[in-house]
């Protein structure tokens, strides 16, 4: 796996390649290389001088509060789907930095760069009031590996009142309306309770009964194709990168499922 993740690796240490489907284009991108962590983590191999050298190269394109935009400038002139704006003088988005940082810190993986990331998350995520669900899984994704955890189990607690207040989750999946997808998002683009807890021991499994939570995994289970992969609910953008995009959704649920038991053909 990870001599297959080399052939999407540049020199600068980061990732690019259309390694993230919504983006195309050799240079490196802050999403790209978020996902080939995300695959070192799966794999085991979340560190050592690869892992070093992806963190200067996510210290090279960080802002000055120390985060990651969604999309670097670097992106113009490539093909990338309409919903991702290049500008600029990005902003740092918690939607990258979470996941990112929640990967390192789990991973123990220490860098000077990680300090300010880590403020930007906790300050984002202890602000947020009004927010849409990816923003809150991203969230979540930092605040299960945060170092304090005290803090982290805080934080926690009120995003989840705010996502059960605003409706930002479905908990009965024959009631999709009860439930709208925030603007500018696919009509499929629901988030489920399993979207949130992604595994039992994830600070986001307390904002859920066990009712819910049962019905949010039977929900995913059934999502499964004829081909045995699972639908892309997210944004099209053109047919080949749903096609791409289709393998790590797939991957995703079937992770889910196995951590919460579940059998799965």
């Amino acid at each position: 796996m990870e001599t297959a993740l080399d052939a999407y690796r540049n020199e600068d240490g980061g990732y690019g390649h259309a390694l993230e489907p919504g983006l195309r284009g050799p240079v490196s991108r802050p999403l790209h290389t978020a996902h080939a962590l995300r695959v070192l983590d799966a794999v085991g191999g979340c560190g050592g001088q690869r892992v070093e050298r992806m963190c200067r190269y996510l210290t090279s394109v960080s802002t000055p509060d120390g985060a990651l935009p969604a999309a670097h400038p670097s992106l113009r002139g490539y093909p990338a789907a309409p919903f991702v704006p290049v500008v600029d003088d990005p902003p740092g988005e918690l939607l990258v930095t979470g996941p990112v940082v929640g990967l390192l810190h789990r991973n123990e993986v220490w860098h000077a760069w990680l300090f300010r990331a880590t403020d930007f998350c906790w300050q984002a995520a202890e602000s947020l009031r009004s927010s849409h669900p990816y923003e809150v899984e991203a969230a979540v994704a930092f605040l299960d590996t945060a170092p304090d955890r005290p803090r982290a189990e805080a934080a926690s607690d009120r995003l989840g009142r705010l996502v059960r207040e605003q409706g930002l989750a479905v908990l009965d999946p024959d009631d999709l309306d009860a439930c709208p997808v925030p603007p500018g998002h696919a009509r499929s683009a629901h988030r489920f309770p399993h979207d949130y807890a992604r595994n039992p021991h994830s600070l986001a499994r307390a904002w859920f009964t066990d009712g819910e939570m049962a019905r949010s995994l039977d929900f995913l289970a059934a999502e499964q194709g004829e081909d045995g992969g699972w639908p892309v609910r997210d944004r099209h953008w053109v047919p080949a990168a749903t096609l791409e995009a289709r393998p790590g959704v797939t991957l995703e649920a079937l992770r889910t499922l196995r951590a919460y038991g579940r059998s799965f053909d």
